[in-house]
């Protein structure tokens, strides 16, 4: 066999394997024998690049940059759905299309209303050429790159008898695992939580870095063909002849031939939908034969063939089991209510944050109580109410600890706030092992291969208990922990090495100074540019940095008047960290821009929005997240939204370009 008939033979392959695991869910092979297929792949393309292919399964890892998004128009508009909130609304709709169609006979296909973005893909001659969002109906986005890193999505065609040229609708959707995951990690990041996995997609489809859209596990499912040599008259047929080709068909989708079925379709999803793993707000009703939609029409909004029916918010009922006490990295113990299993939009809800004292005090909840939990729009689970006449007979209030569950402390009331504070910081197990955790983060220091579990797993070993400790470490000691083979130790080693190369305001936010988060971190290493002016300034020099004030300030003294503080910084510093702002980047700064109050809209080719945020602190202007009267300037890109651009004419605000930008801070 040839190299080039192999790579062939492998790509095949890799992509039955792919759309047996991500489809299917039924994968005929281990992961193990997957990961070698596709290492044997990955170095024949590597050593034969004459045999390159855009569409190679190797290619669904993405790379660290897009340039922006090119906008197209859709070749037929993508048009929203009218909703209904009632069956009794659903049933006047069905009366219509029967009276729309003379009283012919006609089918209905029931299928799910995924809560995801909308999407278009084209596909020619079998492969993969285009994928475009809704936009506004008229003109959408091309996220090609983005979306070939979603494995359940083919880009090449499985089976026979597709068209040469089709265009399919579907809907990317993040499911509650990876939603889950996600913000897990987010909120250890101290970054904004995604509210559900809708925003979490459509944030996900417009991310510049395509290796992070393929890191973050997006799924899809594909629920309408169009083109002109489909290869059946009617809808349900057509989308079993898209699942054959490759393409994620939810079995959810249904032919129902009276307004009978049509009830019982609703009354069983309004139920049984809870158990799917993706997030869902409704059901879809179409007309199945194509015919009969194209004598329906269109209103001006929406097919008339076409029909939307919206769940109600959800609320659970369930009994709390009892409530714990959490400690963070930074001290602040966090009540918790864990419950019995309640299955509430597609998950399983055991616990929920009760946030602090005051909450709990304000629910006035008691032991044992029947608690009210919500998810409207998908949201993080939130205990909204109590069911009083549920109280058992005696039944105690919950009452905040005194102590650290952790380490016995006695707590102490954090100023001017709600939160109780453990005040032992180097010495309470949860708190050292948070800023270790916190320390190796994504944003912090990357370093691959630890984790929340080998974090607690080195402090436990009695390997690490201070960040610093960490570079200490050797491939005999974590080869010692579970799960650590040579590869994953050697892995950590190097992680840590390449650690010594980040950035200095990256450092400043890994050392987990009290209110220092990753954008106050960038704001002080640009007026005190290297540690030991950090922590020679007084406070009233922090104070008067931008952006910084006193309680920020106050909270820094407070960290480096601690001894063991400034000996992790002395440690860090010893190992090669990095201490100060590099040279190269400390001139790259000016007051341009002093005072100035910039918005950020649309998607950029020059620059990715965060460098753009960074460019504009970097010469003495600040970000901003809405247009108002203090905005003066909004730096827009392709596809700002019509909305912010009205309001920005509406107040007379300046709306400049990617270059008028970089000329005005003297950037070619």
């Amino acid at each position: 066999m040839s190299v080039r008939e192999r790579i062939g033979q492998l790509r095949d392959t890799i992509n039955r394997h792919n759309y047996n695991y991500y489809v299917l869910n039924t994968p005929e092979i281990s992961d193990r024998e997957f990961d070698m297929l596709l290492k044997e792949l990955e170095k024949l393309e590597t050593e034969n690049p004459e045999f390159a292919d855009p569409l190679s399964p190797t290619q669904r890892v993405g790379s660290d940059l897009t340039h922006g998004f090119d906008s197209v128009e859709h070749i037929h508009p993508m048009l929203s759905l009218s909703n209904t909130y009632s069956i009794e609304e659903v049933d006047e709709w069905f009366g219509r299309v029967r009276a729309g169609l003379g009283g012919e006979r006609f089918e209905v296909t029931g299928e799910m209303k995924f809560d995801g973005t909308s999407i278009s893909l084209i596909y020619e001659h079998g492969r993969l050429v285009r994928a475009v969002t809704r936009g506004d109906g008229i003109r959408g986005d091309v996220v090609t790159a983005n979306v070939k890193t979603i494995k359940s999505i083919p880009l090449q065609l499985q089976g026979e008898g597709w068209p040469d040229f089709f265009e399919i609708r579907g809907e990317i959707l993040m499911p509650w695992k990876e939603f889950d995951r996600l913000n897990k990690e987010r909120e250890f990041n101290e970054e904004p939580l995604f509210a559900n996995p809708r925003n979490a997609a459509a944030g996900t489809l417009k991310t510049l870095d395509t290796r992070e859209v393929s890191r973050r596990g997006l799924d899809a499912y594909f629920y309408y063909l169009l083109g002109p040599e489909l290869p059946a008259d009617n809808h349900y047929d057509n989308m079993m002849a898209a699942k054959k080709w490759g393409f994620k068909v939810s079995d959810i989708m249904t032919r129902l031939d009276s307004l009978e079925g049509v009830e019982a379709f609703v009354r069983y999803w309004d139920e049984h939908r809870k158990e799917l793993p993706v997030a869902t707000d409704g059901l879809v009703f179409k007309v199945d034969s194509l015919r009969q939609q194209l004598n329906l029409g269109f209103t001006a909004k929406s097919p008339r063939w076409a029909i939307a029916y919206k769940f109600p918010a959800e609320r659970a009922l369930t009994r709390l089991r009892f409530v714990s006490f959490e400690v963070g990295r930074m001290g602040i113990v966090t009540p918790v209510a864990n419950l019995e299993p309640v299955l509430l939009s597609g998950t399983v809800i055991r616990r929920a944050s009760l946030h602090n004292e005051d909450i709990v005090k304000t629910l006035d909840i008691h032991q044992h109580d029947l608690l009210y939990v919500e998810k409207g729009g998908e949201i993080i689970p939130k205990i909204t109410g109590v069911d009083e006449n549920g109280r058992e007979p005696g039944a105690e209030p919950v009452r905040f600890v005194s102590h650290c569950p952790a380490c016995g402390t006695p707590l102490v009331r954090v100023e001017g706030e709600a939160a109780w504070q453990c005040p032992n910081k180097f010495g309470c197990p949860p708190q050292i092992v948070g800023r270790i955790e916190h320390f190796v983060g994504r944003k912090m220091m990357n370093i691959d291969g630890i984790g929340e579990e080998t974090s607690q797993a080195l402090f436990d070993a009695g390997y690490v208990k201070g960040i610093a400790d960490l570079y200490d470490l050797t491939e005999g000691q974590l080869l010692k922990l579970d799960g650590f083979g040579p590869r994953s130790a050697e892995k950590v080693l190097e992680g840590l090495e390449a650690s010594k190369t980040m950035p200095f305001d990256r450092v400043v936010y890994a050392l987990s100074i009290p209110f220092v988060g990753d954008t106050v971190a960038r704001k002080l290493v640009k007026a005190f540019p290297d540690i030991d002016l950090i922590m020679s300034a007084s406070a009233e020099e922090l104070a008067a940095a931008k952006d910084i004030g006193p309680r920020i300030a106050e909270s820094i003294i407070e960290y480096f008047k601690n001894p063991v503080n400034r000996q992790t910084v002395a440690r860090l510093r010893e190992v090669g960290l990095q201490m100060a702002v590099a040279e190269d980047v400390a001139g790259d700064t000016s007051n341009r821009l002093e005072g100035k109050a910039f918005v950020i809209s649309g998607t950029f080719s020059h620059h990715s929005r965060d460098e753009y945020k960074d460019l504009i602190e970097r010469n003495g202007g600040r970000n901003v997240s809405s247009i108002s009267k203090k905005t003066d300037y909004v730096l827009a890109g392709e596809n700002m939204g019509p909305a912010k651009r009205e309001k920005a004419a509406s107040l007379g605000i300046p709306v400049i370009s990617e270059d008028d930008f970089l000329n005005m801070i003297g950037t070619e």
